[in-house]
């Protein structure tokens, strides 16, 4: 059982002891610590939006949060169940100072988090992460009296809402959708999505709609990661229903994956690709960010359309930063994860979806082969476990000292770039692992280029890189 505190918010397992795993006391203590911070930036009234995933610990999680923020003397604006970018969007709509969405995205089911906002209804800084997390360790909170006491309210209206302004997009095509008369088949893993994926579906005029796992129970039928390997029933169910396309989301709806006419996985490093080639086709010259980990397949249709392509540390704060930074027309992560700003900077498998159908409108072809279009790269994801005495960082000096002579970007952890293959080593913040991934145009190539990195771990490890 685990407790994982980290500057985006705080993960964990249900039940259990307090401070080692998610228990109601440690749910109290750090929605005290965020109540404090958001208390702290002026004296007066406070408004927050919540929402929640479907997983079975929600509710009870929704409820103890809630009644921490009243106690605190803020006002609580509850989406109920909602999705990660339906709360970003609705922190923006309603002027609040902060949100927090209970899910714990992609994890199993005994897991639960609180993902923490700030007014721009975006992932807290580093900054303001280490000032929570400090609040908490110093048990510094800031209570109401009984006359200050927050108030609160329900509002599920914003799945329309969010839906509505999607619709409103320009480079959302109703019509172009509408006349291709798809047949989609649709894996929502029990969650949240089972509930707005089908109504954007219609409002985009898709009629024919297989739904699978679209209870809003939270009992995942299978692993909620939206990876080829946990999406074998929606594959199968595609093919043998002649759909045009099939479409996977996690818990929370920030994750998107595809899966073509054939049965076969679109990939997920190449949802971002495809709805990145879309917007660039309309925004020439525009430029994209992704983060360290994803394919460089983006950098190469960005050079294609004439802009620029810029990578950022990973995690979505990171990349939102570096995407305000540079003016970037869309950006996200290769695990699905569409951030497009001319709605939001969040990531946000809706706004993917409907970006997407409108370019395989448009296209004219089938899904399959609009994946031809993109260049094929392949990701090796391997890990090495170290001992507790062994000092990662120095480990990853090593490395870089090893591989000097290559073009290095230390940004996060070490990315050492060959030509058109690269690989990428970032320690974990709360184990001693290594994570590992390298790209190639061909599967041998990226696992033999892992697989020599970490022969080279071990022998820094060993001693015998210094013979």
């Amino acid at each position: 059982m685990t407790l994982i505190k980290s500057i985006s918010g705080i993960r964990g397992t249900i039940g259990g002891k307090p401070a080692e795993n998610l228990s109601p006391l440690d749910i109290v203590k750090y929605t005290s610590a965020y109540g404090t911070w958001i208390i702290g930036k002026s004296t007066e009234t406070k408004k927050v939006v919540i929402g929640r995933d479907a997983r079975i610990s929600g509710e009870m999680v929704k409820n103890i949060v809630a009644g921490t923020l009243m106690g605190m003397g803020i006002n609580v604006i509850d989406l109920e169940l909602s999705t990660t970018p339906t709360v970003e969007i609705a922190v923006m709509e309603e002027k609040a100072d902060g949100g927090i969405i209970i899910t714990a995205s992609h994890n199993p089911k005994q897991w639960n988090a609180l993902k923490l906002l700030n007014s721009k209804g975006e992932f807290i800084s580093e900054a303001d992460g280490n000032e929570i997390l400090s609040i908490a360790d110093n048990d510094a909170f800031n209570y109401a009296t009984v006359s200050k006491l927050g108030t609160y309210k329900t509002d599920d209206s914003y799945f329309q809402k969010h839906i509505d302004m999607i619709l409103a997009l320009p480079l959302v095509d109703v019509k172009a959708i509408k006349a291709k008369n798809f047949k989609i088949v649709i894996d929502c893993v029990n969650s949240t999505g089972g509930i707005v994926v089908p109504m954007l579906l219609k409002a985009l005029g898709v009629n024919d709609v297989i739904e699978l796992f679209c209870t809003p129970d939270g009992n995942f039928t299978h692993n909620p990661e939206p990876l080829p390997e946990h999406l074998s029933e929606l594959m199968k169910i595609v093919k043998k229903n002649n759909a045009h396309l099939g479409i996977a989301v996690d818990p929370d709806v920030d994750r998107l994956a595809f899966v073509s006419e054939d049965g076969e996985p679109f990939g997920e490093e190449y949802t971002l690709v495809a709805v990145s080639d879309y917007i660039l086709k309309h925004k020439h010259g525009g430029n994209t960010v992704s983060n360290l980990s994803s394919t460089r397949a983006l950098n190469d249709i960005t050079l294609k359309n004439g802009g620029n392509y810029y990578a950022s540390a990973v995690g979505e704060v990171n990349v939102v930063e570096m995407m305000k930074a540079n003016k970037a027309v869309i950006g996200g992560e290769g695990n699905g994860g569409i951030i497009y700003p001319e709605l939001h900077y969040g990531r946000d498998a809706l706004v993917g979806i409907a970006l997407f159908l409108t370019h395989l409108a448009k296209f004219g072809k089938t899904c399959s082969l609009l994946r031809t279009n993109y260049p094929n790269y392949f990701i090796s994801k391997n890990k090495i476990e170290l001992t507790k005495e062994i000092n990662v960082d120095n480990v990853l000096a090593e490395i870089q000292k090893k591989y000097s002579k290559q073009p290095i970007n230390t940004i996060d952890g070490v990315k050492i770039e060959f030509d058109k293959e690269w690989v990428h080593l970032r320690k974990s913040n709360t184990e001693p692992i290594i994570r590992i991934y390298a790209e190639s145009a061909f599967v041998t190539t990226a696992n033999n280029l892992a697989e020599k990195i970490i022969s080279d771990i071990r022998d820094i490890i060993s001693g015998k890189d210094k013979q």
